[in-house]
């Protein structure tokens, strides 16, 4: 199978991105694969696929290599005297903002490029922390109750110590703090504007239960990868889900009932159908007193949450094979001629 991986952006998540890519090149080798790197000026370069090793991006040596534009279905590759279309199905692989915010997503829908990923629509309520929640208000999926806080408004907050603070538009536990008391509020608030200018505030439940699950459809079928009970100390800090971007090894499932498996699913199904066709996508939820909690969509999960699935490769190659088809509209100009013709013209 073809495939290009799109890999990059510019983000906080930027790193993160090409560790996911590497790792992905292991574990679809006998694909036929190609890269591209969108550096942080957004521009974009075809990297070979011998030379993906993270010193070749922290060095600056991709720029060498040949840079490439958009064009109606396919990125291009110029020379002096010819071009060359990369037109195999993409790949969206850049997390954090461009790549889960919808940007690239609209840029590739723009130039009629096949892509694995979220549409423009799904990113935009699962990058948003705060449009998730207003998202399973709408669809009847309970989450963890919530407040937001801006920037430039009143810092207070109704919910009591402890609770967790966290940028509404960043991942990777970047900028999450917990708060147990008032002695640790302010540098926790300094902490998350940093990153963003709107907040999410949610009770922290001690000793929560968390279980992952990850899903794609193909052939108007649901796909399920094992459920997954990530090993966390408090929470799921910055450095252990670095790590977790780098994981290949198949993971053990949880053991849980059939009865909280087939809740999870349930809860999955609510969320990915009718907006995230197209896309491999991880549910983070918790477990409260028998009751299942939305905590977060990754719409582009580290390395595809490829140790989740017992055949990664097959999930890739029946994923690519039933992308959404996007209608093209035939422009006619049939009105302008009619008032023409009206008017004599």
């Amino acid at each position: 199978m073809k495939l290009t991986i799109l890999f990059g952006g510019a983000s906080f998540e930027h790193e993160i991105s090409i560790v996911s890519a590497i790792t992905l090149k292991e574990k679809l080798s006998g694909f036929d694969l190609s890269f591209i790197f969108c550096d942080q000026d957004h521009t974009f370069y075809l990297v070979e696929p011998s030379k993906m090793k993270a010193i070749i991006f922290s060095k600056g040596d991709y720029k060498k290599m040949p840079k490439l534009s958009l064009s109606s279905g396919a990125f291009i590759q110029k020379s002096m005297f010819s071009s060359v279309n990369h037109n195999n199905t993409v790949l969206n692989l850049i997390h954090g903002a461009d790549g889960e915010d919808g940007t690239i997503a609209s840029l590739l829908d723009f130039f009629s490029i096949n892509y694995i990923g979220p549409r423009t629509d799904a990113s935009v309520f699962s990058y948003d922390k705060r449009y998730t929640k207003w998202l399973c208000e709408a669809k009847g999926i309970k989450s963890v109750d919530y407040e937001i806080l801006n920037k430039n408004e009143h810092k207070d907050t109704s919910i009591d110590y402890p609770f967790i603070i966290k940028p509404a538009r960043l991942g990777s536990s970047i900028g999450v703090s917990i708060v147990r008391d008032d002695s640790q509020l302010d540098y926790a608030l300094d902490t998350g504007f940093e990153y963003d200018n709107s907040l999410l505030v949610e009770p922290f439940i001690e000793g929560v239960k968390e279980y992952n699950l990850a899903g794609y459809m193909a052939d108007d079928e649901l796909y399920y990868s094992i459920v997954e009970e990530p090993q966390k100390e408090e929470f799921l800090d910055f450095e252990k889900k670095y790590m977790d971007f780098s994981r290949s090894e198949q993971v053990l499932k949880a053991d849980i009932t059939q009865e909280l498996e087939d809740k999870l699913k349930v809860n999955f199904e609510k969320i990915y159908k009718g907006l995230f066709e197209g896309a491999l996508i991880r549910c983070d939820f918790f477990v409260v007193n028998g009751e299942v909690l939305l905590n977060e969509i990754n719409p582009i999960p580290g390395s595809m949450a490829n140790y989740l699935f017992k055949d990664f490769k097959k999930s890739i190659e029946s994923l690519s094979n039933s992308l959404p088809n996007n209608k093209k509209v035939k422009t006619t100009y049939d009105y302008i001629h009619s008032i023409s013709s009206a008017k004599g013209k």
